[in-house]
């Protein structure tokens, strides 16, 4: 037998030519054997338009795929052929009186999603129908209704974006919701989280992003798990506050809610990516359950009057210091006419001295600039060195532990509002929703670092 066209879906070169020669197609239930003597077991799956043509990718009986070389495949037996259809299954959302009512805004995050191996785009499950069908968990705790309010990849949230999503979010409270989920890409999860701090004040009601770092088909996958904590959270959580919920552990024991000034993307494939930076979560949630790590919280009050102040200037940008910047760069940004810089400035907020005369040109021209720590954890205290003194003399405002990310985010909401230099500097430097702390807890910075024999003991009885 001869495999081609559309039986061949998604494959080109080498690899399509090489299952034609084997005479399998995609969706055909093999036993692959490689030139090691390894045997595979799965399912040939449709490859991804964008990939290489040297592979043949299998998802195997586990769950998991694999892909193995063209060249290394020395034997294919075909057990069976069956198309798969990738459809979601969706069944009528029950509606209970006596459940709370949650919302659930989508932005285009992949949570209670699949991917399309042929083109290696995520299809989501978005309508009530559909994430019940997916994860049925979610009819037991509350009574969902969802809006798509657009669907990107979160690397393209953007300042349109921000104020539709607070727009939507104060829609939602007025109308009466007991909390609202926001379904969003981790990447830029922490931005997002950050800039609705500042534009949602006041919020009588939990919001919550959530997402998951891997797709729904996935055996590992955290989309589940992550939407029921937040759904669960949404309805019967205590803080009212802009937070994310994900993964807590790389187990699924349960999930942490940091707070949207202070949580950070910290690994780029781990399901417990999210931590909380210079402070501790604000809860542990489980299916049945929240254990509340800190007291000073905004708590659920629906006689609250929410503000919604949704603007943004989208000419501010984040200057990552390093070793030999040169000053051009300064002045290049101002040429290009940003009104706010965050610098994410070495140890304690410095700069060399070559930035100086430029980042002083800035400032008399009207630029308002900012210094964050690159470090993450600890505080700007530019009044230590000599270095930092004559960055003070310059005209630059200290933002204490403020998160580089999240200070971009301020500042730009802030500078929506004035580009008076003392009112500019007033507003950043005093906290609205916890982005600055006025000190770090004993156990707010902890770091496993392994290879210390006090780490090694401690992970060797934990590790799942």
């Amino acid at each position: 037998m001869s495999a081609t066209g559309d039986e061949l879906k998604g494959y080109r070169g080498r690899a399509r030519a090489r299952l034609a020669e084997l005479g399998v197609r995609v969706w055909s239930r093999v036993k692959l054997t490689n030139d090691a003597g390894s045997v595979f077991e799965g399912v040939i799956l449709p490859r991804s338009e964008t990939f290489d043509d040297l592979h043949i990718v299998i998802k195997m009986v586990n769950g998991y795929n694999v892909g193995v070389h063209v060249d290394r495949v020395t034997e294919v037996e075909e057990l069976g052929w069956k198309e798969a259809v990738y459809k979601i299954p969706e069944k009528e959302f029950p509606v209970r009186p006596n459940l709370p009512k949650v919302t659930l805004l989508g932005t285009g995050g992949t949570i209670a999603s699949r991917l399309d191996y042929r083109t290696g785009a995520v299809i989501p499950a978005f309508t009530p129908g559909e994430l019940y069908g997916a994860v049925p968990e979610l009819a037991d705790i509350c009574n969902l209704t969802t809006r798509k309010l657009f669907g990107v990849f979160s690397e393209n949230m953007a300042r349109d974006n921000y104020i539709a999503l607070a727009l939507a979010i104060g829609e939602e409270i007025a109308a009466g919701v007991d909390g609202i989920v926001i379904g969003h890409g981790t990447d830029t999860m922490g931005h997002t989280a950050a800039v609705l701090s500042f534009m949602v004040q006041d919020s009588p009601v939990p919001i919550v992003l959530v997402g998951s770092q891997r797709s729904s088909d996935r055996p590992s996958s955290d989309a589940a798990l992550n939407l029921i904590h937040a759904v669960r959270t949404a309805a019967y959580g205590d803080i009212a506050e802009v937070m994310i919920a994900m993964f807590g552990p790389t187990s699924d024991r349960y999930g942490l809610l940091h707070r949207g000034t202070r949580c950070r993307k910290m690994h780029s494939s781990y399901r417990s990516t999210f931590r909380t930076v210079g402070d501790i979560p604000l809860a542990t949630v489980s299916r049945d359950s929240f254990t509340y790590l800190s007291k000073d919280y905004r708590r659920r009050d629906k006689s609250r009057q929410v503000r919604v102040d949704p603007v943004y200037d989208e000419r501010t940008t984040i200057l990552y210091y390093y070793p030999g910047m040169h000053p051009d760069l300064v002045d290049a940004l101002v040429e290009k006419g940003y009104h706010g810089i965050v610098i994410a400035g070495t140890g304690l907020g410095h700069v060399n001295k070559p930035l100086y005369p430029a980042l002083k040109r800035a400032i008399e021209q009207g630029v308002h600039v900012v210094m964050a720590v690159q470090t993450l954890w600890g505080y700007a205290q530019m009044y230590v060195y000599d270095t930092g003194r004559d960055l003070l003399d310059i005209g630059i405002v200290p933002l204490d532990n403020m998160l580089p990310e999240t200070a971009l985010m301020k500042l730009s909401w802030v500078l929506a509002h004035t580009r008076d230099h003392a009112e500019v500097a007033r507003m950043m430097t005093t906290p609205i929703a916890h982005e600055i702390t006025p000190r770090e807890p004993h156990n707010g910075y902890l770091i496993m670092q392994g290879g210390l024999p006090e780490i090694e003991e401690w992970i060797k009885t934990h590790w799942k």
